[in-house]
């Protein structure tokens, strides 16, 4: 078992607060020092310049894929030279008819070290192991579909 911390601080700063009237920047910090100005989404009032929570459960499931790949890849003897995704998430009203990040869509492209990779069925069972074994996937609702390319 292992414990994950994040620290979140808003202040408003003499702004109004209202329900249009206050900033929604705030700062997550991390263990690590770390430091990321959070936001709402720009649809929400939010602060294109922040990253929103909804980008960052898309980017932590797209994280924790790679990673839990990575570590698969490596254990046996394949090697990733490159690994790029440009995941999406959609918002919108789950069956319950509440606002949710229902669907997050993965599209990782992997470049493998020339003979060091998986033939097309092995690379397909990666992915599929992958997303069984991410922390994150498992931990959320939301449908994760990968679509390797």
């Amino acid at each position: 078992m292992s414990e994950h911390r994040a620290s979140i601080h808003w202040l408003r700063n003499e702004g109004q607060f209202d329900s249009d009237g206050y900033s929604r920047d705030h700062e997550w910090a991390f263990d690590g020092g770390q430091r990321i100005t959070g936001s709402a989404a720009p649809e929400y009032q939010g602060n294109v310049a922040g990253v929103d929570p909804e980008e960052a459960l898309v980017a932590a499931l797209s994280s924790c894929h790679m990673l839990t790949l990575l570590a698969i890849a490596a254990k046996k003897g394949w090697v990733v030279d490159d690994y790029q995704d440009e995941a999406v998430g959609t918002l919108e009203k789950n069956s319950e008819g509440r606002l949710a990040v229902t669907r997050v869509v993965l599209r990782p492209r992997i470049v493998f070290a020339a003979g060091k990779g998986p033939d097309a069925e092995a690379l397909v069972k990666l992915h599929e192991s992958a997303h069984r074994n991410c922390f994150i996937a498992n931990s959320v609702k939301t449908e994760v579909t990968v679509e390797a390319r």
